[in-house]
């Protein structure tokens, strides 16, 4: 993408002026950047493709005979759905480490002179993490059926709890972005992203039923948007349990988050560009 494509259309015009039209035409450039990035960096995919696999297979062959009395096809229609709701997480916080090394690098330094919205750059990351996100919960879903997931309902119900996820996990890219924005170093974001996540993680109904929890982490469960999300998922693609409950708490997590952190990204990225 060269200087002269981003400038053309808005010459002369500052940041806060820049009209809409203008606006998409920069975040369809940006995305194309960022993918051809991936394209000619393919290790960029790795986490998308392989951890899918290898969570569903330790978690299944390790675990899941021990947690269903032996019945791993069982724990196979239990587990797959919670892990589309750990999907997003995982990839969101690849991108705070990305976006440090970007601005450690000077790579973000380019930006300062273009006669573009700053949220621009963050939305066409955003757009490609999502794309991201699709992918591996392509992958998750293509060893969840080999393994012998059953899908109960249908693929409207599939496509709902992929969308699902995948909507709660650009919420979190938000939250990562920022953390990439305000931490010094990638392995400050990643050590920090680790304190996040491992609580979220396993502190959910992801990998367990929360009946057999003591009290106490039990009602941190019920509060985390991840056992929410994996229960609407379940609930979504087995036809059992309450679809209406976790869906709507899941969709307000995720316009709560992104409401409060995308402005604070916005303005971090726009003042460390300028």
């Amino acid at each position: 993408m060269s200087t002269a494509t981003m400038t053309a259309p808005v010459r002369g015009k500052s940041d806060g002026r820049i009209g809409a039209r203008a606006n998409l035409r920069h975040i369809g450039a940006l995305v194309r950047r960022n993918a051809l990035q991936i394209r000619y960096q393919p290790f960029a995919m790795f986490d998308a493709l392989a951890m899918p696999i290898v969570f569903a297979l330790l978690f299944t062959y390790v675990f899941g005979g021990a947690m269903t009395g032996g019945n791993r096809s069982e724990y196979v229609n239990y587990f797959i759905p919670g892990l589309m709701a750990m999907g997003g997480l995982n990839i969101a916080m690849s991108i705070g480490s990305g976006v440090n090394d970007d601005f450690n690098k000077g790579v973000m330094d380019r930006f300062r002179t273009l006669p573009i919205a700053r949220s621009s750059v963050l939305i066409a990351k955003l757009v490609v993490e999502c794309g991201r996100m699709l992918v591996s919960t392509f992958v998750l879903l293509i060893m969840g059926f080999i393994m012998g997931f059953e899908l109960k309902t249908g693929p409207l119900e599939l496509l709902a709890a992929v969308a699902l996820a995948v909507l709660f996990g650009s919420s979190l890219t938000w939250i990562f972005m920022l953390l990439g924005m305000s931490l010094p170093t990638p392995q400050a974001v990643s050590g920090m992203g680790f304190l996040v996540i491992m609580p979220l993680q396993f502190g959910s109904s992801i990998f367990a039923p929360t009946a057999t929890m003591p009290d106490w982490l039990r009602s941190f469960t019920e509060y985390n948007p991840l056992s929410r999300l994996a229960d609407a998922a379940r609930a979504l693609t087995s036809g059992h349990g309450a679809i209406a409950e976790p869906v709507t708490v899941t969709l307000s997590w995720t316009v709560a988050i992104t409401v409060l952190v995308a402005p604070l990204a916005v303005r971090k990225f726009r003042n460390k560009t300028t």
